[in-house]
């Protein structure tokens, strides 16, 4: 294979990545009013390979923004909802005993799909949000000594209430840190509320909503998105915003949180139709990759404000 073929294939692999970006973002937006920045995060974190999580008040549309987004990918999507009786088994699998063959079967848990919704994620025991903890890093699941593959692509999106914290469980940083992205929706303007309820009193529009990439289209538009040219000058600046938020916070940003920016800002290139990222991909994403991350030593400054104070004062050289 020439040089000259070699690009072509890229670039149209890019160009496919990228309409299956913005084929998603439409999709999505057919049931969900507003919201489109959030929306466009999510979808950067599913061509980044990431997790999301969507934390809000009850009723803002965090289940259906995630339900739309599994919808719109033609793969096994299944639903977990967590509660407090909900066992570590009930999510990755358990074996079970048949009597007809006298062994042990193995019979898997939700885990095993393409997109997997967690819905309201913090009303289980931390022993059961542990279950998520290897399929999210690894893509697999260790049950009785043996290892299980989890079908790729593979996508955990989580939803968790700000309200009624007493009947709820933190998320303990090893899960959070997991996640490329936490967002928060927020209500609606006041003309999108309207729309919505225009569209809703009726039919609800999931319900006819059809998927618009098959799972080998998605496959190909990650493989792409990862191919995305990120130069030392950009892994750089992304050391540095990490760097920032440890020198200023009792807990800062991980490794692992570095890496998930940059994903991020690939996906963000791609989204944009560009085969490089530059800084303001690593500017837009890191508000939603990076604060989740972070526990800062004073009630005075939140971990929102802390990484907006690191790219106001990190240059980029």
């Amino acid at each position: 294979m020439t040089d000259t073929t070699a690009s072509q294939q890229s670039d149209s692999a890019l160009r496919d990545a990228s309409r299956l970006a913005t084929g998603v973002i439409e999709n999505v937006e057919e049931v969900i009013v507003g919201h489109h920045e959030a929306i466009e995060h999510i979808v950067t974190a599913l061509l980044g390979r990431g997790h999301v999580l969507l934390e809000d008040v009850p009723g803002v549309g965090k289940t259906m923004v995630a339900r739309s987004v599994a919808a719109s990918v033609d793969g096994e999507f299944k639903r977990v909802q967590f509660t407090p009786d909900l066992l570590p088994t009930d999510v990755t699998g358990v074996n079970v005993y048949n009597q007809k063959t006298q062994e042990f079967e193995f019979r898997p848990g939700p885990i095993f799909a393409n997109v997997v919704l967690g819905d309201e994620i913090n009303r289980a025991p931390p022993k059961t949000q542990s279950a998520l903890l290897e399929a999210m890093e690894e893509g697999q699941v260790s049950a009785d000594g043996t290892t299980r593959e989890i079908p790729q692509p593979f996508t955990v999106i989580a939803t968790q209430n700000t309200v009624e914290q007493h009947k709820a469980y933190d998320l303990p940083m090893a899960e959070l840190d997991r996640f490329m992205t936490k967002l928060r929706l927020g209500y609606p303007e006041a003309d999108e509320e309207t729309a919505m309820l225009g569209e809703v009193v009726g039919n609800h529009p999931i319900e006819a909503l059809e998927p618009v990439a098959t799972l080998e289209e998605l496959q190909a538009a990650r493989e792409a998105v990862a191919g995305v040219t990120v130069e030392e000058p950009i892994r750089a600046y992304a050391t540095r915003l990490a760097a920032y938020t440890r020198e200023h916070a009792r807990l800062g940003v991980s490794p692992r949180g570095s890496i998930n920016l940059l994903r991020a800002a690939q996906g963000r290139a791609v989204l944009d139709g560009r085969d490089y990222v530059v800084p303001d991909d690593v500017q837009t994403e890191a508000p939603v990759v990076l604060p989740h991350r972070i526990r800062t030593d004073s009630s005075d400054q939140t971990a929102e404000q802390l990484v907006t104070a690191a790219l106001d004062r990190v240059a980029v050289e």
